[in-house]
C-alpha cells in the first residue's frame, strides 16, 4: 500500500465519510493491510461513527473545524497534565509569558484530579496580593464548575481585561470549607530578579519565573550585592521558593553562574532533538563562596533543575521542603495555522542521573512549615516564682529599676537593633532566618578552613 492511499484512507475515516462509502473487495484488501501494517482501524471508525453521530444528531449543529480542533485538544489533554494545544491566543499568551509581561492573575496551574491545582502563585501580583497559595485547588470560577474543564479553557477564563473581577473558590489543607477570593485582573509584569542584603556580608537574591533575561538579570544584581558589600560578600541565600519554572535554558543559565565544570542537566527522550546534554563553563562567578538555596514545594521544573545541579556538584546548601516534581520537557511545536501544539518530549535528570518526575528533589536540610507568633497573653498554666505561696516580693517597680534603657549614641545600640532584626525576621520568614543562620555557619566554616 502506497503511503498517499494510507493516508488517505485516514483522511475520509477522519473526516465521517470512511464507513459511508461503498468499498470494493480492493479497498477491504488495502484497509486489512493497513490494518496489519498498526493501524487501530477499530478506534478510527469508532471516531467516524461518534463523528457522525455528533453531527447528525446533537441538539445544534457543530462545525466540523471546532469537533477536530476539541479532538486534537483532547488527543493531547488525554497524555499527561503538560501537553496541550494552543491556538492562535494562546500561543501569543505563552510568547508573552515567557519575556514577561502577560494579562492575568498570575498564578501558575496544572490538573490534579479533574481540578485546577495551584503550583505558585507569582511575586507581586493580584493572586499573590489576594492570598492564594500553592497547594490550593481550584473548583470554581465565579459560578462555573471546574471539574472536568480543560486547563487551557480554566486559563481562558482566569483570562481577562484588566479591572476586571473574578472570584475563585479554592478547597486548601487545614480549612474546615472551601475559600472564597475575588480578584482583580491585572497586566502582570514579572520581575524575575530580586535583590538585597539582609546583613552586611549576607545577601538574598529572589527568582520568582525563569525567563530569558534572568541569568543576566541574576548577574547584574549579583554584582550590586558585591559592591554594597564592598566586595565582601560572604554568602548568598538563593530563593526559589513558589517559583513554578519557567524557560529551560534560563535554568541552565542560573546554575553555570555557579558551577564551573561539569554536567548541569541532561535530558531523555524517544527522538533525537530531546536527548540533549548542558554542561558548565569553567567561571563561577561568586567563586565558591557559600550559597544557601531556599525550596518548597512550589518550587518547580526549571527551579528544580538549578536545585538539583547545586546539589549534586555539593555547591549549595538545599533547604526547605520537598519540590514540587516536574521533571519534564514540554517542546513547543508551531503549526501551519499560527497555533502550536505543546508537547513532553522528554524527561530531565540531574547531573548524578536522578529523576525529578513526581518524586522532586529533597532538600539537605528538611524545614517544616511553622507560624511564629508573639504572644500577646500571658499563658496561665505555666508555673512561675510570683505563683509560689510564701515567695518573696519584689520591692521595686518597673519604673525604680536601675537598669538604664538604651538611647541613641550608645556602642550597644547596634547590637541591639541587629537583635531586633533577627527578631523580625523569624517571624515574618522562619525559612529565611533559618537559611541565613546556616550560611553563616557556612561562611565561618570556610574562612576557617581556607
Amino acid at each position: 500500500m502506497t503511503s498517499s492511499v494510507r493516508y488517505f484512507l485516514i483522511l475520509l475515516l477522519l473526516l465521517g465519510l470512511g464507513l459511508q462509502i461503498a468499498i470494493g473487495q480492493n479497498e477491504t484488501d488495502t484497509l486489512e493491510n493497513a490494518d496489519a501494517e498498526g493501524l487501530p482501524l477499530d478506534e478510527l471508525r469508532t471516531f467516524t461513527e461518534v463523528f457522525s453521530k455528533i453531527k447528525n444528531d446533537y441538539v445544534e449543529p457543530v462545525d466540523d473545524r471546532k469537533l477536530l480542533e476539541d479532538a486534537i485538544r483532547g488527543m493531547l489533554a488525554g497524555l499527561d497534565p503538560h501537553s496541550a494545544y494552543l491556538d492562535k491566543d494562546s500561543y501569543k499568551e505563552l510568547q508573552e509569558g515567557t519575556t514577561g509581561e502577560f494579562g492575568g492573575l498570575g498564578i501558575e496551574v496544572g490538573l490534579e484530579d479533574g481540578f485546577v491545582k495551584v503550583i505558585a502563585p507569582i511575586d507581586d501580583t493580584p493572586a499573590q496580593r489576594a492570598g492564594i497559595k500553592e497547594g490550593d485547588l481550584i473548583i470554581r470560577l465565579d459560578e462555573t464548575p471546574v471539574k472536568g474543564m480543560s486547563l487551557d479553557d480554566a486559563v481562558k477564563l482566569m483570562r481577562g481585561k484588566p479591572g476586571t473581577n473574578i472570584t475563585l473558590t479554592v478547597i486548601r489543607d487545614g480549612e474546615d470549607k472551601p475559600l472564597k477570593f475575588t480578584i482583580t485582573r491585572d497586566v502582570i509584569k514579572v520581575i524575575s530578579v530580586r535583590a538585597k542584603t539582609l546583613e552586611p556580608g549576607y545577601g538574598y537574591l529572589r527568582i520568582s519565573h525563569f525567563q530569558a533575561h534572568t541569568a543576566d538579570d541574576l548577574h547584574k544584581e549579583l554584582d550590586k550585592l558585591k559592591t554594597e558589600n564592598n566586595n565582601d560578600l560572604k554568602g548568598i541565600i538563593l530563593d526559589l521558593r513558589n517559583n513554578p519554572g519557567g524557560v529551560l535554558s534560563a535554568a541552565v543559565d542560573v546554575s553555570d553562574l555557579f558551577l564551573d565544570k561539569g554536567m548541569i542537566v541532561y535530558t531523555e527522550g524517544r527522538v533525537k532533538d530531546s536527548q540533549l546534554k548542558f554542561n558548565a563553563k569553567p567561571v563561577d562567578v561568586f567563586d565558591n563562596a557559600p550559597i544557601v538555596v531556599l525550596v518548597n514545594s512550589g518550587s518547580a521544573s526549571a527551579s528544580e533543575i538549578v536545585a538539583g545541579a547545586l546539589q549534586d556538584h555539593q555547591r549549595a546548601v538545599i533547604m526547605g521542603e520537598k519540590t514540587f516534581g516536574k521533571g519534564s520537557v514540554q517542546t513547543i511545536l508551531p503549526m501551519t495555522n499560527e497555533a502550536a501544539v505543546k508537547l513532553t518530549t522528554a524527561r530531565y535528570y540531574t547531573p548524578n542521573g536522578r529523576s525529578i518526575q513526581a518524586s522532586g528533589i529533597t532538600p539537605d536540610i528538611v524545614i517544616d512549615k511553622v507560624t511564629i507568633a508573639k504572644a500577646d497573653v500571658e499563658d496561665d498554666t505555666i508555673i512561675k516564682e510570683a505563683h509560689l505561696s510564701g515567695h518573696l516580693q519584689n520591692h521595686q517597680t518597673p519604673e525604680e529599676s536601675t537598669v538604664e534603657p538604651v538611647t541613641s549614641g550608645d556602642p550597644e545600640l547596634q547590637g541591639q537593633e541587629d537583635a531586633d532584626s533577627q527578631v523580625a525576621l523569624s517571624a515574618a520568614d522562619y525559612e529565611l532566618y533559618e537559611a541565613l543562620n546556616v550560611l553563616k555557619g557556612l561562611a565561618i566554616l570556610k574562612k576557617n578552613t581556607g
